[in-house]
């Protein structure tokens, strides 16, 4: 008893220190390297007290260290220049609580709590200037991502509907938010680094968006402007490379049971695409890549469009499979891939994860969407693009179709990889 008990003051006086250094490092005036293990102790203490008498002491407690705030600011306040930030006074009555909460609550949340306290603390300057450069635009793409994951999802029934009985609006929303949520990554990221981010990051950026859209963007690109046609079909194949390690991310987080199985195939063939990207890169000529402007993938049209395709997805596959068995969702994964892989990955995670379909043809299926997305796009660059620039990507896809194929012939289908870490469904 003795041992958890010393063990709880230690971790509070570390979490003290660790943000009162922050604190003093930055020259507050209020509280600093001393004050605030004081406070977080004081908390642990007041919760101690509590068990014994009652949650009244906790409140006593917070209204002690509240007014000694106020009393502080007041001291302050007779010395100009007087700051009216409240960041430090904010600090004060959180520390005071993760000092109570680490009595009464889970010490792993409290410690997390406050370190994510001294961490916010530290990034002051990079935050305020991330803020400073968002634009209306930007903030606009925050605000309906709110909307869409923190209003619309909560509210939506988690019940089955419609034909099969498989359209359940809450999941159908919460896959709609997944996808939504790495495309915002991927859009401020591009926000962060700008225009002039590189080949590379250019198709990384865009595969996180939009690989489908950069694909658009930089076929139209080689026919119009004099474009360095190796360049955009590097660009192409790396936004194209990224979305099928998209296709993995959302099977580990949709399914991550499933992973051990699923993911070696789905990974040999990115890795395949990853060498091929490499070998083309250091064989294109000198030139830097400006990255075009992107969408906002937060867009509440965008989310209801992928929404309803999920949901057809959904519905395709539960008719498939009850018209035609398990072969009948190769059908839905060619129609679907040409148009957008994530939806049938996720459907297809869904029915592994439940057990309703096998997951040596789960994987399967998967790949055949990701391959007939790679035609998808390669026909768009032969419509879209000029000669060189198709040519060069039916090069670079041919190879991976291939590879695909091979792999989908090949591949042992009860190879499991790590499945220690990802344990697989019974």
């Amino acid at each position: 008893m003795e041992y958890e008990l010393f063990q709880l003051l230690g971790i509070s006086l570390g979490l003290g220190l660790l943000v009162g250094l922050q604190r003093q490092y930055d020259q507050s005036e209020l509280a600093g390297i001393r004050t605030f293990p004081l406070i977080t102790l004081f908390g642990t203490i007041t919760g101690l007290l509590a068990r014994e008498f009652g949650g009244w002491v906790i409140a006593a407690g917070f209204l002690s260290v509240a007014a000694l705030t106020v009393a502080g600011n007041v001291l302050k306040s007779k010395t100009p220049p007087f700051n009216v930030g409240l960041t430090t006074e904010a600090s004060v009555l959180l520390l005071y609580a993760v000092g109570a909460y680490l009595v009464l609550g889970n010490t792993t949340v409290a410690v997390a709590v406050g370190a994510t306290a001294a961490v916010l603390l530290q990034l002051k300057e990079p935050l305020h200037r991330i803020v400073s450069r968002i634009g209306e635009k930007d903030l606009k793409a925050i605000m309906q991502f709110v909307v869409i994951s923190l209003v619309i999802l909560p509210v939506l029934p988690n019940e089955t509907y419609g034909p099969y009985d498989v359209l359940n609006p809450h999941n159908i929303w919460l896959m709609v938010v997944l996808i939504v949520g790495i495309g915002l990554l991927g859009y401020f990221a591009y926000k962060v680094f700008g225009k002039k981010a590189g080949t590379i990051l250019g198709g990384i950026l865009g595969g996180l968006i939009s690989s489908t859209a950069t694909t658009v963007t930089y076929a139209r690109r080689t026919k119009n402007e004099a474009t360095n046609t190796t360049l955009a079909a590097i660009v192409i194949f790396i936004a194209s490379a990224v979305s099928v390690f998209r296709v993995i991310t959302e099977v580990a987080v949709v399914a991550p049971a499933t992973l051990a199985t699923v993911g070696p195939p789905l990974a040999a063939v990115f890795l395949l695409m990853l060498l091929l990207g490499t070998v083309a890169f250091f064989f294109k000529k000198k030139g830097h890549d400006h990255v075009p402007e992107q969408q906002n993938p937060a867009q509440l049209k965008t989310a209801l469009v992928f929404g309803l395709i999920y949901a057809a997805v959904v519905l395709a596959t539960a008719f498939a499979k009850d018209q035609f068995g398990e072969e009948g969702l190769y059908i839905v994964a060619v129609i679907s891939g040409l148009t957008d892989v994530d939806a049938i990955t996720l459907s297809t995670a869904r029915l592994m994860n439940t057990g309703a379909l096998e997951m040596s043809n789960g994987w399967r299926v998967i790949l055949v969407a990701a391959l007939s997305n790679l035609v998808f796009k390669g026909a768009m660059v032969g419509v879209l693009g000029s000669r060189a620039a198709f040519g060069k990507v039916a090069v670079l896809f041919g190879v991976v179709l291939a590879g695909g194929l091979l792999v989908l012939w090949l591949w042992p289908s009860d190879l499991q990889l790590f499945s220690n870490l990802f344990p697989s469904v019974a």
